[in-house]
């Protein structure tokens, strides 16, 4: 059985799309592109302007993608143009790029790389591999306590609506995809249960709403 194929990288422009599966397609990594209409917008109706194009891969495969992703910029970046923005970044901004290598473009990485080697700030593999480790452990951590939607959650389940059931579906069950295709729980145990418990207190009350309903049509007729 073929492992589930998972958001790699989202575009808004088919020709990017196509420049990352002509590379997936080279080195024969399995893949599909799904079009998304993200919006309605009548002055674009089938417009390409308007789509979503998001390109999915196996999570094993994530860090080849991204290697070889970086290695077809390395020649690119000897005709960047010198007023490229990344050359007014201080040593610290650039070695910050390094570090959260999923914030910015393979080009960006490797030309602040050569930047900073050209400043004779040498950072070896060990380094950066220290450096992608520590943002993986970062990027694990679960978000800020959710406590607003919580309440919301708790609120909307006792009012028997459907928005409550949506809320601890999500707080339940939310995952993230870190850079190296591993996914994890996007929220802590703790708010976790409350999302299954304002999930399944949300289906009961909803079902007593639709019971309550149905009984006052009856007692009328």
């Amino acid at each position: 059985m073929q492992p589930d194929l998972i958001t790699f990288q989202t575009f808004n422009d088919p020709a990017l799309a196509g420049e990352l599966t002509a590379l997936l397609e080279q080195h024969h990594i399995p893949h599909e592109v799904e079009e998304s209409q993200f919006s309605f917008n009548p002055a674009f109706v089938n417009s390409e302007l308007s789509k979503d194009y998001i390109v999915k891969i196996r999570a094993v495969d994530f860090e080849l993608v991204n290697r070889l992703l970086n290695d077809s910029e390395r020649t690119n970046i000897e005709q960047a143009d010198p007023d490229h923005y990344l050359f007014g970044f201080s040593n610290d901004e650039l070695i910050d790029i390094l570090a959260k290598a999923d914030e910015w473009s393979p080009f960006d990485y490797q030309l602040a790389r050569k930047i900073l080697t050209e400043r004779g700030v040498e950072i070896n593999d060990q380094e950066l591999s220290g450096l992608h480790k520590s943002r993986l452990e970062d990027l694990k951590k679960p978000d800020p306590p959710q406590t607003t939607w919580i309440i919301l959650g708790y609120i909307f389940a006792i009012a028997g609506g459907l928005l409550g059931i949506f809320i601890g579906w999500h707080l339940s069950s939310f995952k993230k995809t870190l850079p190296d295709g591993e996914r994890v729980y996007g929220y802590s145990d703790n708010d976790r249960k409350h999302g299954k418990r304002i999930f399944y207190l949300s289906i009961v009350f909803f079902i007593i709403g639709i019971i309550f309903k149905f009984s006052s049509a009856l007692s009328i007729n």
